[in-house]
């Protein structure tokens, strides 16, 4: 039953992150401006083959045409179980307006004027019977803009009443922040790499592709001179906003490669704490509140507090889902760009102003009351995967 306010929609984000564990489905009611109602949400992991499939595309990524079979076979199966993902929030919500479906990310390189999401909007929408924005990333990036990260529209939107600054650390498979200035200014980059690398140190010294509880990073020793080398990449030197591909700092697992598995480990905890704390901001956050799944590694929280001026808190301290803000945030954007409301901005993503985004995809809709009609703006009624 309907219940969003007047202006609102009810949609379900889903979110695909780097760290390739699965998709995050969330319902929230927005009119893209301001947040209602959080709903039902989930989260689907990923079977070991599509996990498989998805990251051996990854160093290929550059150089894919779009419709090799492998690529095409993981698109459907990544893509069915999102729609698996969208019917199970539906069984829980009932109606639902839109759906917001960021895709899985292949390949990001704005310096080349490039980022590709694979996930077929057509096929969700024919198998949910509901309209689908996607493609979220590639006008900011025809713009001159790095295309990420995006999430921070909807952290400033979740903010109101916070003391600023503030800042909300995202870390997934890379790490982003979203920082608050005093005047209410919004600034955001990429800050390095999250979880991508520790879970792939992981899977490769112990078979399991995340260090569950922080274990192997707790019994382990930092290397500094191996730190100290990854730091003096050009990228900590640049100023926000900037961005990154999952892979950008891959070769990092060779530089530790003659390293413990739990030293290797600590290390990496260690450069994502330091990126973080190198990071250039215009003023020290007061708060940094950490979402994503990152925050559940409690070394590299502890390792937080210890490195990062001013308070470090999980997001559940402000009443917020720290596994779902990714998913809910597509969510938001979605029904932003329905709007034509911006997704680009100079301090987010540096894109020379402010520009909106996004495709509409439909196929064999329900349109629910008061939906339709669609602007034709966004009409993107055929498929395009770049």
């Amino acid at each position: 039953m309907r219940s969003a306010e007047p202006g609102f929609l009810r949609v379900i984000g889903l979110m695909s992150g780097t760290s390739l564990d699965g998709v995050d489905a969330a319902l929230i009611e927005t009119d893209g401006v301001t947040v209602g109602r959080r709903g039902a949400s989930l989260s689907l992991g990923y079977d070991a083959a599509l996990r498989q499939a998805l990251y051996a595309l990854f160093d290929r990524a550059s150089e894919l045409r779009g419709d090799e079979p492998e690529l095409l076979s993981a698109e459907r199966a990544l893509t069915d179980i999102h729609a698996e993902a969208v019917r199970q929030v539906l069984t829980m919500e009932g109606e639902v307006d839109l759906i917001g479906f960021h895709g899985q990310t292949l390949f990001h390189a704005p310096q080349s004027g490039r980022t590709w999401q694979i996930g077929d909007a057509l096929r969700l929408s024919g198998a949910t019977g509901l309209p689908v924005i996607h493609d979220f990333r590639s006008d900011d990036v025809r713009a001159g803009g790095e295309g990420a990260p995006l999430a921070p529209w909807y952290h400033a939107a979740c903010l109101a009443g916070q003391g600023r600054p503030v800042a909300i650390l995202n870390i997934g498979g890379v790490a982003n922040v979203t920082y608050v200035g005093r005047d209410g200014t919004i600034l955001a980059c990429d800050t390095g790499p999250g979880n991508a690398l520790l879970d792939d140190w992981a899977l490769r010294h112990t078979g399991v592709a995340c260090d569950h509880d922080g274990a192997l990073a707790r019994a382990g020793q930092v290397d500094q001179a191996r730190l100290t080398a990854l730091l003096a990449a050009p990228f900590f030197h640049r100023l926000p906003p900037k961005s990154l591909d999952r892979q950008a700092f891959i070769a990092a697992l060779d530089l530790l490669a003659p390293l413990s598995a739990e030293d290797g480990a600590a290390t990496l905890v260690a450069f994502t704490v330091q990126a973080v704390a190198t990071t250039i901001l215009p003023e020290a956050p007061r708060a940094w509140f950490v979402c994503g799944g990152g925050r559940h590694n409690p070394v590299l929280m502890q390792a937080l507090a210890e490195t990062l001026a001013g308070r470090v808190a999980p997001v559940e301290t402000l009443g917020w889902n720290g596994d779902m803000v990714e998913a809910e945030c597509f969510a938001y954007l979605a029904m932003r760009s329905l709007r034509g409301l911006p997704l680009s901005a100079p301090g987010i993503t540096g894109a020379p102003g402010l520009f909106t985004g996004g495709r509409l995809s439909a196929a064999a809709i329900r349109p629910a009351p008061g939906f339709w009609p669609l602007p034709s703006r966004d009409a993107a009624l055929s498929r395009d995967p770049h």
